[in-house]
Parts: structure tokens; C-alpha cells; sequence
């Protein structure tokens, strides 16, 4: 991230604008179940809202910077913090009841390396498992906000089908000033 866009995201204006508006609107209706993986939690300000939502939350970020002092916030409490690649993710199938990510999907430098994502979230999601998340929407302020830094935005237009392909089913993309939201389900049958 460039220097503005990291102060942005530490700061209290952004966090009141993702605890006051953004995480509500992303998680209205989704039950998130007791063991929730949140994907590139960056500087933690989404961790902390989502910890008093459930029983016990893992992050996985890919920044060692960023995981580390999350780590270190996030001691004696019901958050585990793992530096590591949500491509790749070191956990075993079907261990979590849902897997959320909040404006982060447009910093992974690539949409194979995006769906690649969307695999291995289906992948370690337990069965009736719920996949549930924001990203932003193009727009000049989007675009210089990130000059510097990896932007790869997702057509949400093209999101039901990405995530369809990957397994999920109940897609629902929904657009918001801004942003969009999605939530999709795993439907396996066993």
C-alpha cells in the first residue's frame, strides 16, 4: 500500500466508517457460526468489530508486518493471527462455518490469483458454510486512492459466476454506494 492509502487504513476515520456503516451492511442476516476465517484482515480494524460476533476467529494476512502486530493486539483473546497466502491456506478441508473479507479482494494482484481465492475458501468451508464479504467498485477516487499499490477491482456483475464456478451456491451480489456485498453458500452434497 502507498503511505496515504496505509495511514487510511489505520485510522479512526475508517474505522468508524467500517464499524458504523460497512460491516452492518455486509453481515446483515448472514450467520456467521462459531469458527469464522477472516481473510487479509490488514491492520485489524474489521478483526476487532468481528470478534464480538463470534466464538472464535482466525485471520490469515499475507503481510508479516500487519500479521505480526495484529498477533500481538489480538494475545489472550478468541482471534488466532497467521501471516500466510489465502491462495494457499494451510488449513485442513471444512474447518470453518464461514469465511469473510472486507476490501480486500482488489489488492490480490490478479483475477486467477482472486478465483484461486474463492477455491480454497469453498475448500476449508464446512458444509452449509457461508463465504460473505465487501469489495469497492471502480471510481476515479478508487484509482488515484491506490496509485502505487495493487487495484483489481472485480466486476460484481461478474461475481455470481466466479463464484459459482468455484462451487458456491445462493449467490446474492448486491451494490452500495461505493461497494458491493456478496454472500454465497456451500452447497455440498454428501
Amino acid at each position: 500500500m502507498n503511505r496515504f492509502h496505509n495511514w487510511y487504513c489505520h485510522s479512526q476515520t475508517w474505522k468508524k466508517k467500517l464499524e458504523r456503516e460497512i460491516l452492518p451492511w455486509a453481515l446483515r442476516d448472514v450467520r456467521l457460526g462459531p469458527e469464522v476465517l477472516e481473510l487479509g484482515p490488514g491492520p485489524g480494524l474489521t478483526t476487532e468489530w468481528l470478534r464480538g460476533h463470534c466464538n472464535r476467529l482466525t485471520c490469515i494476512e499475507v503481510d508479516r508486518e500487519l500479521a505480526t502486530a495484529l498477533s500481538r493486539r489480538a494475545r489472550n483473546s478468541n482471534v488466532q493471527v497467521q501471516c500466510g497466502d489465502a491462495t494457499a491456506m494451510p488449513y485442513r478441508d471444512q474447518t470453518f462455518s464461514s469465511v469473510v473479507c472486507f476490501t480486500m479482494l482488489h489488492h490480490v494482484p490478479s483475477s486467477t490469483l482472486q478465483d484461486s481465492i474463492f477455491a480454497e475458501v469453498h475448500r476449508v468451508l464446512k458444509p452449509n458454510g457461508i463465504f460473505a464479504g465487501t469489495d469497492s467498485t471502480s471510481s476515479i477516487l478508487m484509482k488515484i486512492f491506490h496509485i502505487g499499490d495493487t487495484l483489481v477491482l472485480i466486476d460484481p456483475s461478474d461475481l455470481r459466476a466466479r463464484l459459482e464456478t468455484a462451487g458456491f451456491g445462493d449467490v446474492k451480489v448486491e451494490l452500495g454506494k461505493g461497494r458491493f456485498r456478496f454472500r454465497a453458500r456451500k452447497n455440498d452434497q454428501f
